[in-house]
C-alpha cells in the first residue's frame, strides 16, 4: 500500500470508527477493538508497532484503580458518606444536595467519576424518596461535580490518567495546577444550582425528619474489611502523592495497591478481578492503535503543522484554542477518543514549534476535555451512566432538559478556565522572565569583576620583558 493510500486508509478507519463510537450503534469497545484490527490487517502498522502504541501505564493505573474501589464498595463506606452528609445537613434539600454534590467531587478527585456516581445515585434515591422531592436535581448536581471533581487530578478521570501517563507529569502536578481553579470553578457551579434548583426541591418538615432517622451506621456491612481498605487506599493515595520522587510510574503505585489489597483481605482474585471493567480496559488498547496508525501515516503531525500556521507558534493562543476546542467537542463526543488524538498532536506542534515546556498545553487539554464533558448528557461516561441509571427508576432526563441547565455552566466554567490560564501563563512567563534578567544580571556582574579582577592583575603584574 502506497503511503497516500495509507494515509486516506488510515483516516477513514479513524473516522469510521469514531463515528460509530458517537453513535452508540455498536459497543465502543467493539468498535474500537475492530479499528484496531483493520489497521493491522491492512499493514498500516504492524504488530510490535501496535503493541508499541497501547500505553500500558494507563491500562494499568486503570486496573489497579478498579480493583481498588471494586473491593472496598462492598465495605458499604461510600453508602455511608453519603447519609452521613445527607444528615449533617439536617434533612435540608437544597444543602443535602450541595453536601451530595461535594461528596461526589472529592471522590472522584480520589477515585474515579464513574465508579462515584455509581456508588452516589443509588443512595441519593432513598434520601429523594424519604424527603418526597424530584430526585433529577440532585441527579443534575452529581453529574457536574463529577467531572469538575474528576479534573483536579491526576487518576480523577481517564483524559487526566492517559495525560499524565503521556507526559510524565504526576500527581502533585495536576493538584498544584489545576485543584485552585477547580475549586473555583465547583463553589460557583453550586452556588448557581443552588439558585436554579431552590423551588424544585422544597419539602415539608416532617419528611426532612424521616432524613435524620437514617442509619449510616448500618451501611457499613463488614468493618475488618473496611480497616484494610482504608488503609491500603491511604497508601497508595500517598503513593500517588511520592511516586515522581521515587522515580516509579502511576501505574506500578496502583497494581501495588490492588496486590497489597487482594493479599491483606485473602480476596478470591477471580471475584475481585470482576470489579475491572474489561470492556473499558479494550475500549483503550483499541483506540491507542487506530490512533497511533495516523501517526505513523503522518496524519497527526500535518494537523500539527496547521495548527502551528494558525497560532502562529505562539504558546498562548495554541493553549486557548485547545482549551475551547477541547471543550466543544467533549460536550459532543466521548472526550477518551479526542484526549487520545489530542495527545500526540500537541507533542508534535511541541516538536514542530521548538516549544521545551508543553505544560501549558496539557493543562489546556485537561481543563477543556474534562470540563467539556459537562456541556451535554452524552458529554461524558459518568452522564450516560446517571442517565440509565434515572430511567430504569423512571426519571428519565431529557437532552434538552439537561443541556438547557449544563451548557451554559459548562461555558461559565471553561471561561473561568480560560482566565485562569491566561493568569497561569502570565505569571510562569513573568518568573522566567525575571529569572532570566537575574541570572544575566549575576553573570555580567561577575564577568565584570573578573575581568576588571584579571585587568588590574596584568597592570600589577612585572613584565618581564622589562
Amino acid at each position: 500500500m502506497q503511503a497516500e493510500t495509507q494515509i486516506i486508509f488510515a483516516t477513514a478507519v479513524f473516522l469510521v470508527t469514531y463515528a460509530i463510537i458517537v453513535s452508540e450503534k455498536i459497543h465502543r469497545a467493539v468498535a474500537a477493538f475492530c479499528g484496531a484490527a483493520v489497521v493491522i490487517l491492512a499493514g498500516i502498522v504492524d504488530e510490535e508497532q501496535a503493541v508499541h502504541f497501547v500505553d500500558f501505564n494507563t491500562i494499568g493505573l486503570l486496573v489497579g484503580m478498579m480493583i481498588i474501589v471494586g473491593i472496598t464498595r462492598q465495605t458499604g463506606v461510600f453508602e455511608y458518606l453519603a447519609i452521613k452528609a445527607a444528615k449533617q445537613a439536617r434533612g435540608e434539600p437544597v444543602r443535602i444536595m450541595a453536601a451530595l454534590g461535594l461528596i461526589t467531587a472529592v471522590l472522584s478527585a480520589l477515585l474515579d467519576n464513574v465508579t462515584t456516581v455509581l456508588l452516589i445515585v443509588p443512595v441519593t434515591f432513598a434520601i429523594a424518596r424519604q424527603l418526597q422531592v424530584n430526585v433529577i436535581p440532585f441527579l443534575i448536581v452529581e453529574i457536574l461535580a463529577s467531572n469538575i471533581g474528576g479534573t483536579a487530578t491526576l487518576i480523577g478521570d481517564p483524559p487526566n490518567i492517559m495525560i499524565g501517563s503521556a507526559t510524565k507529569l504526576g500527581f502533585m502536578d495536576f493538584v498544584i495546577n489545576l485543584t485552585p481553579v477547580v475549586v473555583v470553578i465547583y463553589v460557583i457551579t453550586i452556588f448557581i444550582l443552588k439558585l436554579i434548583y431552590r423551588g424544585q426541591v422544597a419539602t415539608r418538615p416532617e419528611l426532612m425528619k424521616n432524613v435524620m432517622t437514617m442509619d449510616e451506621k448500618a451501611e457499613i456491612k463488614d468493618p475488618a474489611l473496611l480497616k484494610k481498605c482504608v488503609a491500603v487506599l491511604g497508601l497508595t493515595i500517598t503513593g500517588f502523592v511520592l511516586h515522581q520522587f521515587v522515580h516509579l510510574e502511576s501505574s506500578v503505585i496502583a497494581l501495588a495497591g490492588a496486590a497489597l489489597l487482594l493479599l491483606v483481605t485473602r480476596m478470591d482474585p477471580e471475584h475481585a478481578f470482576h470489579a475491572v471493567e474489561w470492556p473499558v480496559i479494550f475500549f483503550f488498547i483499541g483506540l491507542f492503535v487506530v490512533v497511533g496508525a495516523l501517526e505513523e501515516v503522518g496524519v497527526i503531525e500535518a494537523i500539527a503543522r496547521y495548527a502551528l500556521d494558525v497560532t502562529g507558534g505562539e504558546l498562548l493562543p495554541a493553549g486557548l484554542l485547545i482549551l475551547w476546542l477541547s471543550a466543544m467537542a467533549s460536550a459532543f463526543v466521548d472526550n477518551i477518543p479526542f484526549v487520545a488524538t489530542m495527545i500526540p498532536l500537541i507533542q508534535d506542534m511541541g516538536r514542530l514549534g521548538g516549544i521545551q515546556d508543553l505544560n501549558f498545553l496539557w493543562w489546556s487539554l485537561s481543563l477543556g476535555a474534562c470540563l467539556g464533558g459537562n456541556g451535554t448528557i452524552i458529554g461524558a461516561s459518568a452522564n450516560v451512566v446517571v442517565i440509565g441509571m434515572a430511567e430504569k427508576r423512571g426519571f428519565p432526563i431529557g437532552f434538552m432538559g439537561f443541556f438547557k441547565v449544563a451548557f451554559p455552566l459548562m461555558v461559565l466554567s471553561i471561561v473561568i478556565a480560560m482566565l485562569y490560564l491566561v493568569a497561569w501563563y502570565v505569571y510562569h512567563t513573568t518568573v522566567a522572565m525575571l529569572a532570566t534578567l537575574t541570572l544575566g544580571a549575576v553573570l555580567a556582574l561577575l564577568l565584570g569583576k573578573l575581568d576588571r579582577g584579571s585587568i588590574t592583575s596584568d597592570l600589577n603584574e612585572p613584565d618581564s620583558n622589562m
